[in-house]
């Protein structure tokens, strides 16, 4: 069951500074390399803006007034197609093994079908374990290959679902 002290909502200006604290703190604990990832992206510290366009939303989960995690979708950059890529989902440790991760993929997934993407892709890393296993439980399945191009060269796992 998952708590009732957890609140899912979408972000807002003054999350920027917590979201972008959450992202560089996984990547670190997972030393995910800092050039070619999320780590260096200008997204991460300016993600309430990035996200304020066309067919594109990010959510943050909410845990006594602090950000905790999150993740987003946007439009596959650099390909022709109705694709989204499922953005930074990134949980800190205090909030992993709850069943906030497939409720949070199953809400980004139910608003970017709502803004009519047939699929949705991502790119993670192969020591990322769980979170592998996540998408795989949430039915995404591996590529042998990326699509679009998200810059993020360092990220050699691609996998995709159907909407």
């Amino acid at each position: 069951m998952i708590p009732s002290d957890f609140i899912i909502r979408e972000i807002q200006p003054n999350d920027n500074k917590q979201v972008a604290k959450v992202i560089r703190e996984v990547l670190i604990e997972f030393g995910v390399p800092k050039v070619g990832t999320a780590y260096e992206d200008k997204a991460t510290d300016e993600m309430y803006e990035t996200y304020q366009k066309d067919k594109a939303a990010y959510f943050v989960i909410e845990h006594n007034n602090i950000v905790v995690g999150g993740a987003g979708f946007s439009q596959l950059d650099n390909f022709e197609g109705n694709v989204c890529e499922l953005q930074k989902m990134y949980f800190l440790p205090v909030i992993r093994g709850k069943g906030l991760g497939s409720k949070l993929i199953q809400f980004c997934l139910a608003k970017a079908k709502e803004q009519g993407f047939e699929q949705c892709y991502l790119e993670t890393m192969p020591y990322m374990e769980a979170a592998r296993t996540l998408y795989k439980k949430n039915g995404f399945v591996n590529m042998d290959k990326p699509l679009g191009n998200t810059g993020h060269y360092s990220c050699n796992v691609w996998m995709i679902k159907d909407l």
